[in-house]
């Protein structure tokens, strides 16, 4: 979400004076020498108020105080823009790259657009697809292991922006005519084994070329398909093999699964989920993990329920939350259960479990809850025992003069240190708003009774991973991050302002929506939205997480109010007020 900013301050010497005269032009963004692949750029900074700013003869609008981020178009190659204020001069270039491949010299297939790209493994007769970018209506095709593969031209296929497009506006994608073509196709295997790298041939007006592939493609046996087990805590499974690919229910440090196929560094699981294999190490001579569960154990341990589901050996899971339900999926389990105990208590009206058709098999529990707000979850592993952690409500002691007693809050003042985060067309970094600002709401959730928790208390670098820790560990009713906005390098800077809310899991999306409707309608601010986000303070499953974006700091006008100590004070009050409300709100429904 954050973009950390060169900043370049511009410096004149007075020429009758020794003295040295304080910048008074200051340009945050873009740094000299930028390059970006966007088709238009805004420039942030500041300057006094008096005089004008010129960008390349065109006079810009500025803020009441002077700051000021326009945007301009670029053309592909060296973009030189010069910045006038009164007698100093500054010129920047940008340079606009092209994302289109580039055009081989001669007869060749565009550089690294053969694919597999790096060595795979599938199964006996699962498909094995390959492709290639090579000039038009030319004859391509690919021999591997005996067999010939003729890749057929493809027609134009519409380019997807990318996931942060959405925070500009911009949602549809393009379809870019070009000289180049890109051709496909696909075969099958029967034969286990080593099938070595495929051999690509192009041929266009009478010449062929050949080049070999930069993966090997390896059929993996059935019977003997490797076993591995996770070794980190929480082992990140994704819908594809690469960090680009959406995420799933992370899978709980040793889990066994066997694997179905291969991509470079990833690994398919057999129920369908990709893993880095850094995450896992191999168990030479297991075989494929399968287990049976009869009953279901529960316990209850202080502020949550704690549900036992024995296992012969530990398989993967997935997690669904809706309004009233919670739902557990076993793979590679066949249920053998015929009675299970569970008596009444705070959060569970009563569980379900139904058998799965599906390969491999799996057994579905389903918990339905007696409110829709859920207050937070934990899955682990003791030995082959799945041990599900489900967190009561709060009890809040004083709900008359102290709204918020007896509730435990984590406050994450985002970046720190080195990770200084977006900065403002002063050079003002992020860094130190969010802490400045996390302190008042503090101090106001203090005052309502709260006990809270900073994940940090000065200008420190905290890694995400150790944010995410402090909220495992102290277990706090909610836990809010706060930040300050800023926009990729097209954005409209000066027009996009307003308070965001984002969350990831179901159980932390009424209170993203709440404190977004109660900040935004108490302060008459502008309303970024609301928004479902991956983000590693936004997907911690022990408490509701959310973070929150306080304003744009790279919005000139949302800027000055943003640094204001008053309109400061005024949001932390009003966020400390909101997480009451909502409190209140969702323990009466």
């Amino acid at each position: 979400m954050k973009k950390l900013f060169g900043l370049v301050i511009f410096e004149c010497l007075l020429t009758s004076s020794v003295h040295v005269v304080k910048p008074s032009l200051v340009v945050v963004f873009p740094p000299t020498n930028y390059q970006t692949s966007t088709e238009k750029i805004f420039f942030m900074g500041t300057a006094p108020p008096q005089g004008q700013v010129v960008i390349n003869g065109k006079q810009i609008t500025r803020s009441k105080a002077g700051h000021f981020s326009p945007s301009f178009p670029l053309h592909l190659g060296d973009n030189l823009f010069t910045i006038r204020y009164q007698n100093q001069e500054r010129v920047i270039k940008v340079t606009r790259l092209s994302v289109q491949p580039e055009i081989p010299q001669g007869l060749n297939f565009v550089q690294d657009s053969l694919t597999p790209a790096t060595n795979i493994a599938r199964l006996p007769k699962e498909l094995i697809c390959f492709s290639a970018i090579a000039p038009q209506n030319a004859y391509v095709s690919v021999n591997l292991h005996n067999t010939h593969v003729l890749l057929n031209p493809q027609p134009p296929r519409a380019e997807l922006l990318a996931n942060s497009a959405v925070l500009t506006g911009l949602t549809s994608p393009s379809i870019t005519q070009s000289s180049l073509a890109t051709y496909q196709g696909c075969t099958t295997v029967s034969d286990v084994g080593d099938l070595g790298r495929p051999e690509f041939q192009l041929s266009l007006n009478g010449k062929t070329i050949t080049q070999l592939g930069k993966g090997k493609i390896q059929i993996l046996s059935p019977r003997e398909l490797p076993v591995v087990e996770v070794i980190v805590e929480s082992g990140v499974a994704r819908t594809g093999p690469s960090t680009d690919y959406s995420r799933l229910t992370p899978l709980p440090q040793g889990t066994r699964s066997s694997v179905t196929g291969e991509e470079g560094d990833w690994l398919r699981l057999d129920y369908g989920a990709w893993i880095n294999s850094k995450e896992t190490k191999i168990l030479t001579g297991a075989v494929s993990p399968q287990t049976i569960i009869r009953s279901v154990g529960y316990r209850a341990i202080s502020g949550a329920i704690e549900i036992i589901f024995p296992l012969e050996v530990a398989v993967p899971v997935s997690i669904q939350q809706s309004q009233r339900s919670f739902t557990l999926t076993l793979y590679n389990t066949i249920a053998q259960t015929d009675i299970i105990r569970l008596d009444d208590n705070p959060l569970i009206s009563y569980l379900d479990w139904q058998q799965l058709s599906l390969a491999p098999a799996a057994v579905k529990y389903t918990f339905n809850l007696k409110k829709s707000q859920q207050w937070g979850y934990d899955i682990r592993y003791d030995n082959t025992n799945l041990i599900l952690t489900l967190r009561y409500a709060p009890v809040i002691k004083d709900k008359k003069h102290h709204p918020l007693t007896g509730v435990k809050i984590v406050l994450d003042p985002g970046h720190g240190g080195r990770e200084s985060g977006a900065s403002g067309p002063t050079g003002y970094l992020e860094k130190d708003v969010n802490l400045t600002v996390s302190r008042l709401i503090q101090r106001e959730l203090v005052n309502a009774g709260a006990t809270v928790v900073m994940t940090r208390e000065n200008d420190q670098e905290l890694s995400l991973e150790q944010r995410q820790a402090i909220i495992k560990r102290e277990r706090p009713a909610i836990a809010i991050s706060i930040h300050h906005n800023s926009l990729p390098d097209d954005g409209d800077a000066e027009r996009i302002k307003g308070f965001a809310a984002f969350w990831y899991h179901p159980q932390a999306h009424s209170l993203a929506v709440f404190l977004h409707n109660y900040v935004v309608k108490k302060l008459h601010r502008p309303s970024y939205g609301v928004y479902w986000d991956n983000l590693a303070l936004t997907r911690p499953t022990i408490a509701p997480s959310v973070l929150l974006e306080l304003g744009f700091m790279s919005n000139p006008d949302e800027f000055e109010q943003l640094m204001q100590p008053k309109e400061q004070q005024k949001i932390a009050k009003t966020i400390a007020e909101g997480i009451a409300e909502w409190l209140m709100t969702v323990q009466n429904n």
